[in-house]
């Protein structure tokens, strides 16, 4: 059998976002202010989370506590780097940092996807089961389902990876995208991906697909649960519980599936639908649950009224 000698590649050629050049420093000040932005907003919610003690030992804002930790590693894995390729052309990043972009990309987003599962149980026991929700949701239990979407997050990515950057690429090292995710950087292999794509395609569908129909079930239930209470007040409040992550979860999901479901992987829209879950989303979470949340506005408000002065006797 004939040998076939690689030249292995040692870089990667980022296209970035295609723009006419005279919106380079548009979108270049554009996305800087949203980077900007997310991390302040998502930084602020972490301090309110820790600060706050009637929060910080509550399971729903630890979750939202990780939930911050994580946009503002999505983001910035990914956003510092096509930003910069309006303005300086650093549009070349090595294998080795592609291979970690596309590691991290996929832990941090599978993280995500399950914690985004755990916060719908979450509201499903508080709402559905109130009176055992104390027991059955302590902050020791809800840290050790945080640990465990880590962990299989950590898994998930590596198995990413490693299908991905186990195919040898020697010919073209143009990725036409604006970072290194899998159908990309799998049209560049020089050999046959499609035992990768389906294996990609079943393992994020399989990962997507169930996290999204826990959800379905958690509310489904809660609904049946907020249905049953008289009063239209009651209803507001379990509702407006509830609120932020339904809004969180359909903007993360839909574009998610879209990208990676599709069967046509090499849609130009998919690139636009890559900038929810890389930057717009970092960015809304924090403003959806401070603007939906009354419990998290009230602690911000208390924070930056800071501690009341002792009266004098």
């Amino acid at each position: 059998m004939e040998r076939v000698n690689y030249t292995l590649l040692t870089e990667f050629i980022l296209t970035g976002i295609p723009c006419p050049p005279r919106l380079r420093t548009f979108l270049f000040t554009f996305f800087l202010l949203i980077y900007t932005l997310t991390q302040l907003g998502n930084l602020l919610i972490l301090i309110t989370v820790w600060a706050d003690p009637q929060l910080h030992a509550r399971p729903m804002y630890i979750f939202l506590g990780v939930l911050s930790l994580i946009d503002m590693g999505i983001s910035s894995i990914i956003v510092p780097r096509f930003m910069m390729n309006f303005i300086l052309s650093l549009n070349s990043i090595s294998f080795g940092g592609c291979v970690a972009q596309l590691y991290f990309y996929h832990f941090l987003g599978s993280t995500q996807c399950f914690l985004y599962t755990l916060m719908a149980y979450d509201r499903y026991l508080a709402i559905c089961r109130p009176l055992h929700y104390p027991v059955l949701m302590t902050a020791k239990l809800s840290t050790s389902l945080v640990a465990g979407a880590w962990v299989a997050g950590s898994f998930h990515g590596a198995l990413q990876a490693l299908l991905t950057f186990r195919l040898p690429y020697c010919g073209p090292n143009q990725v036409d995208y604006f970072f290194c995710d899998i159908p990309a950087v799998l049209t560049l292999a020089c050999t046959d991906t499609t035992v990768n794509e389906l294996v990609t395609f079943v393992d994020i569908g399989v990962v997507v697909a169930s996290c999204f129909s826990l959800i379905l079930l958690s509310y489904a239930h809660i609904l049946q649960a907020v249905l049953r209470i008289r009063t239209a007040a009651g209803r507001h409040r379990a509702f407006s519980t509830c609120g932020a992550h339904i809004t969180v979860v359909t903007v993360y999901y839909v574009p998610c599936a879209f990208i990676y479901l599709s069967p046509e992987t090499s849609s130009p829209l998919d690139g636009a639908a890559a900038l929810f879950p890389t930057a717009i989303t970092p960015f809304l979470n924090p403003l959806i649950y401070t603007l939906r949340n009354q419990e998290v506005k009230m602690a911000l408000k208390r924070m930056l009224r800071g501690p009341r002065p002792k009266r004098k006797s």
